[in-house]
């Protein structure tokens, strides 16, 4: 088999994975008539699991390739063993969470301890105002700084359209890409961007807790610009259209992809958003619209700074929990002390790491990656040529030993 045949049978053998799990095709922009043959097989997982071997073992013996096509064999290579190792997965073999994400994400999260975080910790008491218990204090404070549901729409499309603009000075995009926002309840995720072909998205926002001021921007650059939107709509044009790398017209959701995805989309939101840039556009702009005192930006942001050196207390939650270590309610309970979200915010995240698993690295993991991988060749201060090193890695997907 070549590599272009190798690339086809891949997505065939992706969808057929679908069938057995409705959660792993995050996007499909290939034939139609490929999605109808493999439900009309309904193919048993035992005998994905072997064809998934086999097709790992003729791309692993695919001769060198000139640059390009290497690195494109190689992305291909990883993202095949993790179909297997996740058809195992659903064939009922779980692996511990580090050798999980190693095979689905080609990534290791660094090994961390409470003791790690308690630094962090004592830094947010001496921040935040009153006395006692830190995780309701934060949750007090926080309070102050929520959307009114009556104007998330306004804020939330103030900040997707800025981002948007942002994009698209660097980024070259079709006339007719889109998206579509809606506002949904009872999920695990915060926003989710569905990809539907033709440059289309749609972006599900959800509306379980309310959403602090700080993550419109999050969301609006992650799901959307520079982030998954623009990821998709230069994957859909560039490679499958352009190239014809038949690959990338399916994306599994447990797959080194999502490492690429999920990182290049966090670290996106400080490149479309430097700091001050962010700061006046916030304070000029969603702050009023939220009806929040634009006076709070300062601090708020000091202590979302500090927040954000905890991030990787999910992974170690998640892994503890995973691997059998602790319970439930354990679990619950660290990332109110080490995550210090509150006790509902605490369990829909435990409700994410039981569907997701080791995915939960992606986010902070990734976004450490991408950004060591862009800042090294561009430094921090050149927009110019970070915004171009970003748009080149979007072009051109790297999994994570391929970065590092």
């Amino acid at each position: 088999m070549n590599l272009d045949q190798i690339a086809e049978t891949y997505v065939k053998l992706v969808l057929a994975v679908g069938e057995h799990d409705d959660s792993y095709v995050d996007a499909y922009i290939g034939p139609a008539v490929w999605r109808d043959e493999v439900r009309l097989q309904a193919t048993p997982l035992k005998a994905l699991l072997v064809q998934a071997g086999e097709l790992l073992e003729h791309v692993s013996v695919l001769p060198p390739a000139p640059e390009e096509q290497a690195e494109r064999q190689t992305f291909l290579r990883l993202q095949i063993a993790a179909v297997r190792a996740h058809v195992a997965y659903l064939d009922g073999k779980t692996l511990p969470f580090d050798d999980e994400s190693k095979v689905l994400y080609d990534a290791v999260s660094p090994a961390l301890t409470p003791t790690d975080l308690d630094t962090t910790l004592a830094e947010l008491a001496a921040l935040l105002p009153g006395e006692g218990d830190l995780n309701q204090r934060l949750s007090s404070y926080n309070k102050q700084f929520e959307i009114p549901r009556e104007k998330l729409d306004a804020v939330f499309s103030a900040a997707i359209n800025e981002a948007r603009e942002r994009t698209r000075k660097y980024i070259p995009l079709p006339e007719n890409e889109s998206f579509r926002v809606e506002y949904v309840s009872g999920k695990v995720w915060s926003a989710y961007n569905w990809y539907k072909g033709n440059s289309h998205s749609l972006i599900e926002v959800n509306t379980d807790f309310p959403m602090f001021i700080s993550r419109a921007i999050d969301l609006a650059s992650h799901e959307a610009y520079p982030g998954h939107h623009v990821f998709n709509v230069l994957i859909e044009n560039e490679l499958v259209k352009q190239k014809g790398w038949v690959e990338y017209a399916v994306y599994p959701l447990y797959s080194p992809m999502s490492f690429l995805a999920e990182g290049s989309a966090n670290y996106g939101i400080e490149v479309a958003f430097p700091h001050a840039e962010r700061m006046a556009f916030e304070k000029q702009v969603l702050f009023p619209l939220a009806g929040i005192d634009p006076e709070k930006a300062e601090r708020y942001y000091q202590i979302q700074a500090v927040l954000q050196r905890l991030s990787y207390a999910g992974n170690m939650v998640a892994k503890q929990y995973l691997d059998g270590e602790i319970n439930r309610d354990t679990a619950i309970a660290m990332l109110m002390k080490y995550s210090l979200s509150d006790a509902d915010r605490s369990a829909q995240r435990i409700r994410f790491i039981e569907k997701l698993r080791s995915y939960v690295i992606n986010y902070n993991l990734g976004q450490d990656v991408v950004q060591a991988y862009i800042e090294q060749r561009t430094g921090t201060q050149d927009q110019d040529v970070r915004w171009a090193v970003l748009t080149d890695l979007l072009r051109k997907p790297k999994s994570a030993s391929m970065m590092i």
